[in-house]
């Protein structure tokens, strides 16, 4: 499809822009990747599939139906939204240090990074593993601030240059929005395209149609008193993604919480049927087994002819096979899903060397996140360094920049300070300050430390030098 979107750039195309984007809608919401999105959001929520099981039993002409007589318990058990959490967590909650040696550019990035977008970068990096990619829409707001905006991935269809997916040549944005005919509510799908020419709107009902606004620019400019429409020359959206092949994490562990809450619910629901054991009746003076189920509920008690009685045939369960199952299942969860699952006898107690191997498989995932987020962080300076050029801030196209990021690793607090202790003048006092586990603001503290030095220097002025002629001397010893 590239070629004919390229086609459709320089004019020469088979199809118009409005087949080409009808066309990438269709299949993309058909999609498998579309169908792993809306799963991977489903069971971050809670919203797994045993919510939907029915109770079914072979009927009167062989087929499966539905019986509401039986318990039908639903558990949830959110591994997903654990191990989603645990993972951002680790990388994502503490802030990013940014270091660049141009005060002013390291000025700006620090305004431009400021609490609401670490806030986003977390969000992204929710989605990137929800969803296996996130995106981050790069924007002027109303008053003309350059603002980043995540956006959800199962409204963007990509259009991309290569098959390792680095480079953008469109994207569609495809969302629902509420509106009213007369006096009825209805959900009207809108479809943009996005470009390095700007952005067409349009309706989709059916077709493709364009808006009466249909044609827009990325951002207008104020030059000398007049508004000057302008795009990127890159399409503005960014991706986040979670690994090389877009992956996101339930693809990897649906199957194994399906079976752990399909399990665990068929444990409760005999447990609460076992009360109700199968009965085996003998001569029963009654009609149907609907008025013996009555009668045994209502009056404990029934009515039996001849020699006849009630017998009944306790249902056993298997505790034992049903803890090492769900026990298997809960570890491979973890293991898949690569987490640390920190109610195992394992993680009680574990300290050092066995701590750090916990970690193993979470640190693991964290650095191909990691390297994924560093790669897109250039893609985001490379708008961040046009927009200071182009607001006469400076041009830092060249300057380089290291994005840190700090994980919130688990240490032994006392074992941590005794390390930073024993390090003084070995390593430098900012390397230590930064791994000092009650450090939050590296800089903070560092400016803390060098303003408490000052304040002794204040409280205790140097001495006079010593006058030498005032000591007497020692004869030396013959």
């Amino acid at each position: 499809m590239n070629t004919d979107i390229q086609a459709i750039i320089e004019g020469n195309a088979p199809m118009s822009l409005e087949q080409i984007i009808k066309q990438e809608v269709d299949d993309w919401v058909s999609s498998e990747v579309y169908r792993w999105m809306l799963a991977g959001q489903q069971y971050y929520l809670g919203k797994t599939d045993i919510l939907n099981r029915k109770r079914l039993i072979i009927g009167p002409g062989g087929e499966m139906i539905e019986d509401t007589n039986l318990s039908n318990n639903k558990l949830v058990h959110n591994f997903t939204r654990k191990l989603v959490d645990q993972k951002v967590g680790y990388l994502l909650s503490k802030e990013m240090s940014i270091q660049t040696e141009n005060k002013i550019y390291q000025e700006a990035l620090a305004t431009l990074f400021d609490q609401s977008m670490n806030r986003t970068i977390k969000n992204l990096g929710k989605e990137t593993i929800n969803k296996g990619i996130a995106w981050l829409h790069v924007h002027y707001n109303e008053e003309g601030i350059l603002s980043f905006k995540r956006m959800r991935s199962d409204e963007i269809i990509p259009i991309w240059l290569d098959e390792d997916h680095t480079e953008l040549q469109a994207v569609i944005r495809r969302y629902t929005i509420e509106t009213y005919e007369a006096t009825t509510k209805k959900e009207v799908v809108k479809v943009e395209w996005w470009d390095t020419n700007g952005v067409k709107r349009y309706t989709y009902d059916g077709g493709v149609v364009p808006d009466d606004d249909s044609i827009g620019n990325h951002f207008v400019m104020e030059w000398q008193g007049e508004e000057k429409p302008l795009n990127w020359e890159r399409v503005p959206f960014i991706p986040f993604k979670a690994n090389d092949e877009e992956q996101p994490l339930i693809e990897l562990i649906k199957s194994l919480v399906d079976d752990y809450d399909l399990k665990s619910s068929d444990n409760s629901n005999n447990l609460q049927d076992l009360p109700n054991s199968i009965y085996v009746l003998k001569d029963y003076d009654g009609t149907d087994l609907g008025q013996f189920r009555y009668n045994l509920a209502a009056y404990r008690a029934v009515k039996v002819t001849g020699e006849g009685g009630v017998d009944t045939l306790d249902l056993t369960i298997d505790t034992e096979a049903f803890k090492t199952h769900q026990d298997m299942t809960r570890k491979n969860i973890y293991e898949f899903g690569r987490g640390v699952d920190i109610g195992t006898e394992n993680f009680n107690g574990a300290t050092g060397v066995a701590l750090k191997q916990l970690y193993n498989d979470l640190d693991m995932d964290a650095n191909i996140l990691e390297t994924e987020f560093q790669a897109s962080f250039e893609q985001l300076l490379w708008f961040i360094d046009t927009h200071l050029a182009n607001t006469g801030i400076g041009d830092f196209a060249d300057e380089d920049v290291e994005f840190i990021f700090n994980r919130d690793i688990l240490v032994n607090e006392t074992d941590a300070i005794t390390n930073a202790k024993n390090s003084v003048g070995i390593i430098s006092d900012e390397t230590i300050t930064a791994n000092h586990p009650w450090t939050k603001d590296i800089q903070a503290e560092l400016d803390r430390i060098k303003k408490e030095k000052e304040s002794v220097m204040d409280d205790y002025p140097s001495l006079d030098p010593v006058d030498q002629t005032s000591i007497p001397k020692v004869a030396d010893e013959e």
